[in-house]
């Protein structure tokens, strides 16, 4: 009975993994949901930031306008072991914002989670932000692990409407185990938004990961009179288009969104944003 379970358990096991190996050729699973890597692509603006502009880069929190959290959930590939669920609280602070991050991915065979902490400051037409996360793995049957993982990085405002950036992921390879034996990849990052005005945004993100090759991410964002948000991308390793549309009310925004890869499928998610207290202005 008990190797008929180990058995089962390390079959579970394997298909996840089997599956996470075949994820988008430009991500590692945790740190690039499926959808999500879209979510945070107003870092690179002035009208565009909000408490998910910190996990794209940490230094867009020193221009996040109101304090606020949200939360993001999807079903990758329509696979109930492959749901992501992330949560984000952001509160600016003088020429400064605190962000606190919560990541989830997978099931109870095997799950990856993350915590973090983050601060991004202004200095000028600069801006620099980072954040310091745990990062962590478990297999049903086999336990867990964990490591602790850095994030860098920087936004330069070049004029009112163009923004570029870099944001490094992990630069130096934290590892899991007792002898160090998994290592988790390191990403580079550099990123560019141009706001035609205060409605529309392009961006643009140059992403390459350890043993992966460069992709590009390609972006728009449309907010109509405040209240409909429209947002689409494309990220070239896969051809794998990506929309949401949302809605504002009040203080809350709602997006539905989707995305598709062409051989592993459809990823619909849905995304809930809460802002509280006034706008800050600069």
């Amino acid at each position: 009975m008990k190797n008929q379970r180990l058995s089962t358990s390390f079959g579970a096991l394997l298909s996840v993994c089997c599956c996470f190996a075949n994820l988008l050729a430009y991500s590692q699973s945790l740190r690039y949901p499926q959808a999500a890597q879209f979510m945070g692509m107003g870092a690179y603006s002035h009208h565009f930031v909000d408490v998910f502009s910190g996990s794209a880069n940490q230094a867009a929190l020193s221009r996040l306008p109101r304090a606020g959290g949200g939360v993001y959930g999807e079903r990758r590939f329509m696979q109930d072991k492959l749901s992501n669920f992330q949560a984000v609280i952001g509160v600016p602070t003088g020429r400064g914002g605190w962000g606190v991050s919560a990541t989830y991915l997978g099931s109870g065979e095997y799950n990856e989670s993350q915590v973090g902490i983050a601060y991004g400051m202004q200095l000028g037409q600069v801006d620099i932000g980072m954040q310091m996360n745990y990062a962590m793995v478990r297999a049903a049957d086999y336990g867990s692990d964990g490591t602790l993982v850095v994030e860098v990085g920087t936004i330069w405002h070049m004029t009112r409407q163009v923004h570029v950036g870099v944001h490094v992921f992990n630069p130096y390879g934290g590892k899991y185990g007792k002898q160090s034996q998994e290592k988790m990849a390191w990403v580079y990052k550099m990123g560019m938004g141009y706001e035609v005005s205060e409605k529309v945004l392009l961006s643009f993100d140059v992403i390459k990961q350890e043993d992966k090759d460069v992709t590009v991410l390609a972006g728009l964002q449309y907010a109509l009179d405040g209240k409909l948000f429209v947002r689409a991308g494309l990220a070239t390793a896969t051809a794998s288009p990506w929309m949401s549309v949302g809605w504002a009310w009040k203080n809350m925004r709602t997006d539905i969104t989707g995305s598709y890869h062409p051989q592993l499928g459809f990823t619909p998610g849905l995304l809930l944003i809460f802002n509280t207290g006034k706008e800050r202005t600069e």
